[in-house]
């Protein structure tokens, strides 16, 4: 069977390989991709949209008990009410710009008695680590217009901890800040908008351009498929073993130089034709080729001994 070269161990790991890569390709790698570009365009709709909107109440956007999704982050809202400074936290190590910030979180009580996590800003730390002096959130009644931020994640889950005499969290999350605080808040947090009352350093936006996500996709898929057909490929060679490099034939496959045409396979197309193949010529060893030099001297010898 001529396929059967396929079962031999080295052909079989080729095989598995491209199998295993080109699935992941096609499965993991390129709709991950897509994803993150979906991701990113219903992001900048959102951002756009809110650039023409004018900001609601809370309550009319984002429902009490709801989180912040798709359909509402990034969305400008109106929150009436009262800073709680007491429980004031930094977050750590982040970066706005390209340079290094940290961001105050200040909890925000509503009119209704809820209470929303508020980011005021950022500030750039002295020192390496240190938090700089800031202005304090004003008191008595405000009210700011924010965009709604969905929570940030800590994969580590790490709580809240003290430094340089402040409060800090790894991530803007509203239940890592109420865990440590003691302070309920609703899911989610406020970046608080430019000119508001309290604001330090303004977030930015994102710059709204699609990345290329869907181009990595594009190139996950063009691999998986260049896999596939350069083991085909390969196979298809194996098939034709006359394409085969003279290098990777087996002996056996060589012309024998004593043969007379049509006496094999191999020569029968020149009998057929009236040509005569090209003998080949085996490189002779070191010792082959000085045996051959004495077999031939001794020749010349036998012939004309009266010479010696």
């Amino acid at each position: 069977m001529r396929l059967k070269f396929l079962l031999r161990p080295g052909w079989l790991g080729a095989i598995a390989l491209v199998v295993v890569f080109a699935a992941l390709c096609f499965t993991t790698l390129a709709p991950w991709q897509f994803g993150r570009s979906e991701e990113t365009e219903i992001r900048n709709d959102a951002i756009a949209k809110s650039f023409h909107a004018s900001p609601e109440p809370l309550n009319e956007v984002m429902p009490a008990g709801h989180a912040p999704d798709v359909n509402t982050e990034w969305s400008q809202v109106l929150l009436t009410g009262h800073y709680l400074p007491s429980a004031e936290t930094l977050a750590w190590q982040r970066t706005v710009l390209g340079e290094p910030a940290f961001e105050v979180l200040t909890p925000f009580r509503l009119d209704d008695g809820t209470t929303v996590l508020v980011d005021r800003g950022f500030v750039r730390p002295v020192n390496g680590t240190q938090a700089p002096d800031y202005a304090a959130a004003p008191s008595g009644p405000v009210t700011i217009t924010a965009r709604i931020r969905a929570d940030e994640t800590d994969s580590k889950q790490r709580p809240l901890f003290d430094h340089d005499g402040h409060r800090w969290t790894y991530a803007v999350n509203a239940g890592t800040v109420s865990s440590g605080t003691g302070v309920a808040l609703r899911p989610g947090y406020f970046a608080l908008a430019e000119e508001q009352p309290g604001v330090l350093g303004a977030l930015p936006l994102p710059r709204l351009e699609s990345g290329p996500y869907f181009s990595y996709a594009l190139q996950w898929i063009a691999f998986g498929i260049m896999a596939i057909i350069t083991i085909g490929y390969l196979i298809y060679t194996e098939l034709r073993p006359d394409a085969a490099p003279a290098w990777r034939r087996p002996e056996s496959e060589e012309p024998d130089e004593a043969a007379a045409p049509g006496s094999n396979g191999s020569d029968s197309r020149y009998a057929r034709s009236g040509t005569t193949p090209r003998k080949r010529r085996r490189k002779l060893s070191v010792a082959e080729a000085i045996a051959e030099e004495e077999r031939r001297e001794a020749e010349t010898l036998d012939k004309n001994p009266s010479d010696t």
